[in-house]
């Protein structure tokens, strides 16, 4: 299918912004185009604060280091997301502590989140992977029976509501990520949230070489770095965010037209997720009722011009760098590991068509099964 929508989109709006950076004399990460993305994003997320910055990595960094956690620290992380989840807090010098998923939900399993905090544990990181929240009412119950941090990896999530409340706004901070695939994007680039002014400060101060305000540009505080965003970046963001909405609600329209496909267990989302941006399409293969294998399920949707990713070939766990020696923790992770060999997903790009594109891409992942009547 060479018609598919395509990603990243732009229109005049992004040029227009970035003709005002480029008219300015200032294009570098003191530009006010940056304080103003900060302010609107961080608004449209339920949170007081924003500190902007170059990616989604160094944002969960950046969030790692403003809340102390480092040598001697564990943080509860999911066995199921992107490397950087881990690798931030191995590169604060603490140690993941890897937790499994919940069988279709692909997010923590809050029990056993329970399970693995010791008296070393300062954080549980939760992922809401692919745009549906980790189960929220349960992971902040655990953070304030334990005390422990509650910190929000919400790379996919932007836009997404548990019970009403943007992702994000629920833990003492949040990283989001704007990298080329994510449902808005200036290449690249992330954002750490948080209600708490204090905690914006300690992290504009790390990111900004840790320069603090009132002083001059020579005056340095503590070791940290440059992590500032480009004007570049925030304008492209400003107007991505400006059709965040109607891109969201577009997808969740088209959804159903995908989800009704026998054989095939779609992520199961929450009641409480009353608004999902359905940055990843999950699901799991059952062969036997399929049949048709993982993989060859993905050959074939390859072979029709459909992107699909056969899921992560490992773990977190597994990774070569854990798998070396890295300072790591893992508890029984059964879920995750049978995720590898029979889960998949589809980009939230094919839900960006009209009803008869979404309709026509459905026809192919189904083949010739006949469809399931909606519940």
């Amino acid at each position: 299918m060479s018609d598919l929508p395509s990603w990243p989109v732009s229109t005049d709006r992004e040029r227009e912004l970035l003709d005002q950076v480029l008219a300015s004399p200032q294009w570098g990460g003191f530009h006010p185009m940056i304080g103003e993305f900060e302010r609107k994003f961080a608004a449209y997320q339920h949170c007081s604060h924003g500190v902007a910055a170059v990616n989604g990595t160094v944002t969960l960094e950046m969030m790692l280091v403003a809340a102390g956690i480092g040598p001697g620290d564990e943080v509860i992380v999911p066995a199921i997301s992107f490397v950087s989840t881990a690798s931030a807090v191995s590169r604060v010098g603490a140690t993941p502590v890897f937790v499994d998923v919940e069988p279709f939900s692909f997010n923590m399993d809050p029990a056993q989140a329970q399970q693995a905090v010791t008296s070393k544990t300062k954080a549980i990181m939760a992922v809401h992977f692919g745009g549906s929240l980790a189960d929220m009412d349960a992971l902040m119950a655990l953070a304030a029976e334990t005390g422990v941090m509650l910190l929000e990896d919400a790379a996919h999530a932007h836009g997404a509501e548990w019970k009403g409340k943007r992702a994000g706004s629920f833990g003492l901070a949040s990283s989001f990520s704007f990298q080329n695939g994510k449902v808005m994007t200036a290449g690249e680039g992330g954002i750490v949230l948080t209600n708490d002014g204090a905690f914006a400060e300690r992290m504009r101060g790390f990111m900004n070489q840790g320069r603090r305000p009132g002083y001059s540009f020579f005056h340095h505080f503590e070791v940290g770095n440059n992590y500032r965003m480009s004007a570049f970046h925030a304008a492209v963001l400003l107007a991505q965010l400006e059709r965040l909405d109607s891109q969201i609600e577009l997808r969740m329209r088209n959804w159903p037209v995908l989800a009704g496909v026998p054989g095939i267990r779609w992520q199961e989302v929450p009641a409480a997720v009353n608004r999902n941006p359905w940055y990843l399409l999950l699901g799991r293969i059952d062969a036997a009722e399929f049949g048709e294998t993982r993989d060859a399920f993905c050959g074939r949707l390859q072979a029709s011009g459909i992107p699909v990713t056969p899921f992560y070939p490992h773990t977190l766990y597994q990774n070569p760098m854990y798998m070396g020696g890295l300072p790591h923790r893992v508890l029984p992770c059964p879920v995750a590991e049978a995720c590898v060999l029979d889960a998949f997903w589809l980009p939230f790009r094919l839900l960006m068509g009209d009803e008869a594109m979404t309709a026509r891409i459905a026809d192919v992942v189904r083949g010739d099964r006949l469809p399931v009547e909606p519940n």
